[in-house]
C-alpha cells in the first residue's frame, strides 16, 4: 500500500500542474466562452476530487501518520474552495458583465489557492515517499556489543 500511496499522490500532483496549463488553454483560447474552461473545470470538480480520496485511501491503508493523512485529505477542502472562489469571481461584474475589481480580486485568490494546493500535494510526495522507505538501521550505543564485536 505505502507504494500505491506514493503512485496516487504522485499521480495528483501531475494533474494539479495539468491544471494550471488547462487554465491557460481556457485564457488563450479565442473566442473565449463558457467552454473554453471545459477541460480545466472537469479536471477540477471531477478527476482531482476523485485522486484526492484515493490518495487519502492509500495513506490510511498504508498507516501513514495521521498528519500525513490529514495533509492528503485537504487538496479536497482547496478544491471545494476553488470552486466556491471561481463562482464569487464571476459572480462580481458589472452591469454590462464585465470585471470588477472585487471579482478580479477573488479571481486572483482563485490562482493563489491552487498555489496552495500544489504546495500541500508537493509535500504529500514527499511524505508519501519518506514512508515508503525501509527504516534505517540505529548503530548501537556505547558500551551495547554490536554483531561484529561479538563475532
Amino acid at each position: 500500500m505505502r507504494k500505491a500511496f506514493v503512485v496516487a499522490s504522485t499521480v495528483l500532483l501531475i494533474v494539479f500542474a495539468l491544471q494550471f496549463v488547462f487554465a491557460a488553454v481556457g485564457a488563450f483560447t479565442d473566442p473565449r466562452d463558457d467552454s473554453s474552461y471545459a477541460l480545466h473545470s472537469l479536471t477540477g470538480m471531477a478527476v482531482i476530487p476523485v485522486l484526492t480520496l484515493l490518495t487519502t485511501l492509500f495513506a490510511f491503508l498504508a498507516k501513514a501518520t495521521g498528519r500525513l493523512i490529514a495533509m492528503s485529505i485537504l487538496p479536497l477542502g482547496l478544491t471545494v474552495l476553488q470552486a466556491l472562489l471561481a463562482t464569487l469571481a464571476n459572480a462580481f461584474t458589472d452591469e454590462s458583465g464585465g470585471s470588477t475589481v472585487t471579482g478580479l480580486i477573488i479571481g486572483g485568490l482563485h490562482a493563489v489557492n491552487g498555489i496552495i494546493a500544489v504546495h500541500i500535494v508537493v509535500a504529500v510526495v514527499r511524505g508519501a515517499s519518506r514512508h515508503a522507505q525501509p527504516p534505517t538501521a540505529v548503530a548501537p550505543g556505547p558500551g551495547v556489543a554490536s554483531p561484529v564485536d561479538v563475532a
